[in-house]
């Protein structure tokens, strides 16, 4: 009956929601950005301590320009007027991905803001950007040819991005959509998963809490009996 430690969120359907609602992909991934402070104070709330969001992945750029310059830029404001507010109530950010493909002044930022929030405790945020988890196990593999150590399970997990992060116990895919999206393919091996049928800015704190109390209920085995 315990709450997870860690909790990882593929937020979809964003763009579906802005099309259904004013035919604009766009308002869905601002309304959508709205919904994360929600769900991180709930987090808070919660006793959550990691909190994992699959915010642009590796196959993203295959969008359209208009629509990748637009969530850029929703990412630049984030980190502008939001950080402070973060690092005020704990939050301490980290990025996992490969940001080289970002713009040089949003890296800038990215390191900031990480640095900005290093000494905070209360929760872990973690944000997936240009992230792709079969990219993460293939630079993972080559860390430890370099570095010439045993291939093992031990090696893996201590080359990904996610080195020294639990494994999430709690996945959350929202957008009625029911697949991993090359996200977290190792670290998700034992995770308990809930599709969720509304899209990302419908869904709530109420609803977050649910998937909360239902995941308290799963006696997890881990393979034994």
């Amino acid at each position: 009956m315990s709450s997870p430690k860690h909790v990882a969120i593929i937020m979809d359907g964003n763009g579906r929601w802005g099309l259904k609602n004013k035919k604009s992909r766009n308002l869905g991934h601002k309304t959508g950005l709205k919904k994360v402070e929600k769900i991180i104070k709930s987090s808070i709330k919660n006793n959550i301590k990691y909190l994992t969001l699959y915010a642009f992945s590796t196959e993203n750029w295959k969008r359209p320009k208009l629509e990748i310059q637009f969530l850029l830029n929703l990412l630049e404001s984030f980190l502008k007027e939001k950080i402070e507010k973060l690092v005020k109530n704990g939050v301490k950010l980290k990025i996992i991905g490969d940001l080289k493909k970002f713009p040089k002044k949003i890296q800038s930022s990215l390191k900031s803001a990480q640095k900005k929030s290093d000494k905070n405790k209360k929760l872990l945020l973690i944000l997936a950007l240009n992230y792709g988890s079969k990219n993460e196990l293939v630079n993972a593999i080559r860390k430890i040819k370099e570095k010439k150590m045993k291939i093992n399970k031990s090696s893996v997990t201590k080359s990904l991005y996610t080195k020294g992060i639990p494994n999430p116990d709690l996945l959350i895919r929202t957008g009625n959509t029911n697949r991993l999206s090359n996200f977290l393919l190792w670290q998700l091996s034992y995770s308990e998963i809930f599709f969720v049928k509304k899209m990302w800015p419908d869904f709530n704190e109420r609803d977050y809490k649910n998937v909360l109390d239902k995941f308290k209920k799963i006696k997890r085995n881990f393979g034994n009996i």
